[in-house]
């Protein structure tokens, strides 16, 4: 007799996992309710698990470690599942990504927004690269920009986005305060992209989140939070809950070229409600911010295949 343990959100979604993993003649050994507000269904079968029809024996398990294997707590990882259970394929790449169209929201920057842009974040998570790349897009897709930096204070800030303003010809815009944002903010005409770049600021310290806010307030503009990805997974939940309190509804996620581990991403999309909007896959200005979707993020978290056999062979020299 087979023993398994499966966890999600609630008793019909352990249910369902029980059903998918190990069929309709499953004994259920037990129930219990986690301190976490999880439900763990143990159940027994006597004969190998086997997948319900029309379901892959393969696709949940890859699945199952691929999600592992970004350090997702089991919890997230269970509720991916069952958001994939429903979508009968072979391909681990469409369950994952019809599973995060279930379960997480994609709201990209395209489109003509309704009101000006405000990047927000922490110190160094790539707000005025982000800028940049997003008034380059624009640029070539022949719409208006207005682009204010409101980062006067730090070191070369202003000059970086000054170089990349520069070569798309744009004049680059400062407010030294929330007093002077606040004029800049109104002089933007009807259909133009204001981008502002807004300072690093410790969302631990009253007095950053303060003049975070009246940036906010004297722009009327959308906070957007810069996330690097990688890091812990608590500590980065911890930190985007400040910047959604402060307004932040969509985020932006850097660094995905540089990390082998998005756990404390979809965590802060999972515990927090956040939008994916925008993935930032390589330094490239022109070409290296792309509007998140399921599919982007599903193979974020899929491993690559493997070359195929004779091709390795090649790259070692051998017939």
């Amino acid at each position: 007799m087979r023993l398994r343990t499966f966890t999600a959100a609630s008793m019909s979604e352990a249910m369902a996992l029980v059903r998918a993993r190990l069929g309709a003649e499953a004994i259920i050994v037990a129930t219990e309710e986690g301190e976490d507000g999880a439900t763990r269904v143990t159940a027994a079968v006597d004969q190998p698990e086997r997948l319900a029809p029309g379901i892959e024996p393969d696709v949940i398990d890859v699945l199952n470690e691929a999600l592992s294997a970004h350090g997702l707590a089991p919890l997230a990882v269970e509720k991916i599942l069952c958001a994939a259970l429903p979508f009968e394929t072979d391909d681990p790449l469409l369950a994952l990504a019809s599973a995060f169209t279930t379960v997480f929201t994609f709201a990209p920057l395209d489109g003509e927004p309704r009101r000006p842009l405000l990047l927000a974040g922490p110190p160094g998570a790539g707000k005025t690269v982000s800028a940049a790349k997003l008034a380059t897009r624009a640029v070539m897709a022949g719409r208006p920009v207005r682009l204010v930096t409101a980062d006067t204070v730090r070191a070369g800030g202003i000059e970086q986005l000054e170089a990349f303003a520069r070569v798309l010809q744009l004049p680059l815009h400062r407010a030294e305060s929330a007093q002077r944002l606040a004029p800049l903010a109104a002089e933007a005409r009807p259909g133009e992209l204001l981008i502002i770049d807004s300072p690093g600021i410790n969302p631990y310290s009253a007095g950053d989140r303060r003049e975070l806010s009246q940036l906010i307030a004297a722009s009327g503009a959308e906070p957007v939070l810069v996330l690097p990805a990688g890091g812990d997974a608590v500590d980065t939940v911890e930190l985007a809950r400040i910047f959604r309190d402060l307004g932040v509804g969509r985020m932006i996620v850097t660094r995905l070229d540089m990390v082998q581990r998005l756990g404390s991403v979809i965590a802060c999309a999972d515990a927090l409600r956040l939008g994916f909007a925008e993935a930032g896959t390589s330094p490239d200005i022109a070409k290296g911010l792309n509007a998140f979707n399921p599919v982007i993020l599903a193979r974020l978290i899929l491993p690559k295949p493997a070359q195929p056999q004779r091709q390795a062979n090649a790259m070692r020299g051998s017939p």
